[in-house]
């Protein structure tokens, strides 16, 4: 909801709610008319239909109303599958048969590299429509993830995940640990020293609560400090090599046998009423998750949390692209809401409403200032744009997201089941083979 929401292990869809405040005047919101000819009735009326995971957040922004105000004649409709897994699963299906196809479909940054390396030829190259004068407007990285081999552009991008740390202020008070964002970046500059600090939680948390919400979680914020992960810049598996991944796996699989974490399914219903019951004091924090803190706590929660730096440098997890299928009903009024929506004025108003973290590049300098009350007034703008400025550009491939999930769901029998590292490691082995042959 948006990275969205990503880049990644499989991030589920995340409903991202709750408001950031953000210092300075938006620019007021603009977008070109469509002068297409397809219509839906008399009068040059034109249903426009969305298809995302999650929500991003659009609707509670407002922009679809604002949109269809400045477009007479054009009416929205979202829909949204709660899961991205089985959003991708449901929309391979309507790819290969053509039908059923909204006009704008959404596609996490974990799934972009299937689309411009193996079905570029089932969506729109927004070429077409003059896309590639967008091309200043996108962060490099952004951009170029969503281009195919012959320069195609297949989507425009909407957030990224820049990461941090959030925490529960109340509950280290009652630990006696520090609170202070600054002392905590550097006790916890390096993983290890997070986990350090974990078990000095462990030792005087205040009631059931755990150090973090699941070790999948940290293994997730990990991996997004690498730049290569499961697969090398030439298109080579290398996940099971790759020392950067080893040591996301070791780390987790030391939270899990220190028994520092809650033991939670990310996205379960248990995860999310864990929330405002104080269940663990730490998550790995990409910027959308502030949206998602605010949501499963509301009001009781404001104050109680802050955002630090991250341990181990900076790194991305999640994000997002609106893409045009070929099947799609209303092709050029469809890339005309895409740009809209991605467009830098939108961008930074999401940050405002939502905390999604722009990909537009002149949206980052808007939100440099921002800072939050809900997270005790922490300097999100300056945190998220530091590490987004700093993240590695990440190597995408084709099936990140399988890889990426049968290694968390390894890590979840570690550390729900008990099960050793080495079969763990084994299981996950033998699901990426099942999954990706």
């Amino acid at each position: 909801m948006p990275i969205a929401r990503a880049a990644s292990t499989t991030r589920r869809a995340v409903v991202r709610l709750g408001a950031v405040a953000l210092t300075g005047a938006l620019l007021a919101a603009c977008g070109g008319t469509s002068d297409g000819t397809s219509a839906d009735g008399a009068g040059g009326e034109v249903t426009l239909t969305v298809d995302l995971f999650g929500s991003f957040g659009y609707e509670e922004a407002g922009l679809y109303a604002e949109y269809e105000k400045l477009h007479p004649g054009v009416t929205i409709k979202q829909t949204d599958t709660e899961d991205e897994a089985d959003y991708w699963k449901s929309l391979q299906t309507r790819l290969a048969g053509g039908g059923g196809l909204a006009d704008v479909q959404a596609i996490e940054v974990g799934r972009i590299a299937s689309v411009t390396q193996q079905q570029a030829d089932r969506f729109e190259d927004l070429r077409k429509y003059g896309a590639e004068a967008l091309k200043e407007q996108f962060a490099p990285a952004k951009w170029a993830a969503a281009t195919g081999k012959g320069g195609e552009i297949l989507g425009l991008g909407t957030d990224i995940g820049p990461e941090a740390m959030c925490y529960r202020t109340d509950l280290f008070a009652k630990a006696g640990l520090p609170t202070d964002r600054e002392e905590l970046a550097g006790k916890w500059a390096t993983w290890d020293g997070y986990l350090a600090l974990g078990k000095q939680y462990k030792a005087k948390a205040p009631g059931k609560s755990a150090w973090l919400d699941s070790v999948g979680s940290l293994y997730s914020i990990m991996i997004g400090q690498e730049k290569e992960r499961y697969y090398d810049a030439s298109g080579k598996l290398i996940w099971e090599d790759n020392p950067a991944l080893r040591s996301a796996w070791d780390h987790s699989v030391k939270a899990a046998q220190d028994g520092l974490s809650a033991k939670l399914d990310q996205w379960s219903p248990q995860w999310n009423q864990a929330f405002s019951a104080g269940s663990f004091a730490t998550i790995p924090c990409p910027a959308w998750m502030l949206g998602y803190i605010k949501g499963q706590t509301g009001e009781a929660g404001r104050g109680k949390w802050d955002v630090a730096k991250l341990p181990g440098g900076a790194g991305n997890w999640g994000g997002s692209y609106l893409s045009v299928p070929k099947a799609a009903k209303h092709k050029k009024e469809a890339y005309e809401l895409v740009k809209w929506l991605t467009a830098p004025e939108q961008q930074t108003r999401l940050f405002e409403k939502q905390g999604n973290f722009p990909s537009a590049t002149g949206s980052i300098a808007k939100v440099a200032g921002a800072k939050d009350p809900f997270f005790s007034n922490a300097p999100i703008g300056q945190i998220f744009g530091e590490a987004a400025k700093a993240a590695p550009v990440q190597v995408l491939g084709v099936h990140d997201q399988n890889i990426a999930q049968q290694i968390t769901n390894a890590l979840s029998e570690v550390e729900r089941k008990g099960l050793s590292p080495d079969k763990a490691w084994s299981n996950a082995k033998k699901g990426v083979e099942n999954t990706i042959g």
